[in-house]
């Protein structure tokens, strides 16, 4: 029998709330803080060197971004939080009677973006195959790595590749729209998820307060904007003033110094400049009024509307193509890069996909 079938729901839970307090002491940087989390010093000086490796894997990755990941995983990975998101999935109680192998393919354009999907084969009690992205090779294992520790024989149900991705019985895959068309082809005869680009959007009605309006900075600015939950469009009303929404975001400022996205601040600025295209800055990021969703790196698209019911219908029209929506009523500002458990990608169940696979 699967080892991952002979650990109890509970224990898997167990070994991830203890996950997530190592990821928290890692979040901050500090020093081993004991044998009380779990590991001894080599074992948790291996995770935080993992960390500070990431950045020369990835050009993105500052040491900074890849710590506030960590930090929004050990705020996520805690035993009451566990608990809550798994009460409606009961069958993952009960040993799994046929196991299969799950092929996962990661993206890494944001730190530990592909996680989520490791952890739920893991907890459905099937087998993951996985082949991680170039961007983001080690850190995963690594944390799978730690698991193990707190829960032996983790590591021979969760495996990586670093070549083809072999036999599988069902994939989830995460990449472009080019990518998805290549995963329907070679994959198509498989039960599957398999997630294509996808951008967000912030709705404002007007009444933002300051700390809304410089809250939406990390929406927009966590991770230079490269996840699919990074705001690139702004709805605003015909007359909001825009200078409002400069000054609250200026804490970013600073962003423009990283070389990657002050080089693509650069480009769209002189291409647009050439084209003639009107748009406004602020020093670190262009805005521009356009249909378009998805803006280039370091800008946003605007539109001003009068009318918020055909936003409504607008953003319903383009569903397949938003992975969520910031603003009053809507995924609260600030928190599109912290989203909970039960926030699947796509909005597609993921775990609900893999306990119904027999």
């Amino acid at each position: 029998m699967d080892t991952t079938t002979r650990t109890t729901l509970d224990q898997r839970i167990s070994a991830l709330a203890q996950l997530g307090t190592v990821m928290g002491h890692i979040a901050l940087a500090e020093p081993w803080p004991g044998h009380g989390c779990g590991l001894n010093e080599a074992e948790y000086s291996e995770l935080d060197r993992a960390v500070r490796q990431a950045v020369l894997a990835n050009g993105w990755f500052t040491e900074d971004q890849v710590r506030h990941a960590f930090g929004t995983w050990a705020q996520a990975l805690n035993g009451s939080g566990l608990e809550q998101w798994l009460k409606d999935y009961p069958e993952l109680r009960s040993p799994r009677t046929t196991v299969r192998t799950v092929g996962l393919i990661l993206a890494g354009n944001i730190p530990l973006v592909g996680l989520h999907d490791v952890l739920c084969v893991w907890l459905s009690g099937h087998r993951a195959r996985v082949k991680c992205s170039s961007q983001d090779p080690a850190l995963i294992p690594g944390l799978i790595t730690v698991l193990d520790r707190f829960l032996p024989g983790t590591t021979d149900s969760i495996l990586f590749s670093t070549g083809k991705l072999g036999a599988v019985e069902a994939l989830i895959a995460t990449g472009s729209n080019n990518t998805a068309r290549y995963f329907e082809h070679y994959f198509g005869h498989l039960p599957r998820i398999v997630r294509k680009s996808r951008v967000s959007v912030a709705v404002l009605d007007g009444s933002e307060t300051e700390a809304e309006l410089s809250a939406l900075g990390e929406d927009i600015f966590r991770y230079f904007g490269l996840g699919c939950r990074n705001v690139s469009k702004l709805f605003v009303p015909a007359d909001f003033d825009l200078d409002r929404f400069f000054k609250a975001i200026y804490g970013w400022n600073a962003i423009v110094h990283h070389n990657k996205y002050g080089n693509n601040y650069d480009y769209t600025r002189a291409l647009w400049l050439l084209d003639g295209v009107p748009f406004l800055e602020n020093g670190f990021v262009l805005v521009k009024e356009d249909d378009g969703l998805a803006s280039p790196m370091a800008s946003v698209f605007l539109k001003r509307y009068t009318d918020r019911t055909a936003v409504e219908s607008e953003l319903a029209a383009n569903a397949e193509g938003i992975q969520c929506v910031i603003g009053h009523g809507q995924v609260p500002f600030g928190t599109a890069q912290t989203p909970g458990l039960a926030e699947f990608a796509d909005g597609v169940d993921t775990l609900r996909f893999l306990a119904d696979l027999n």
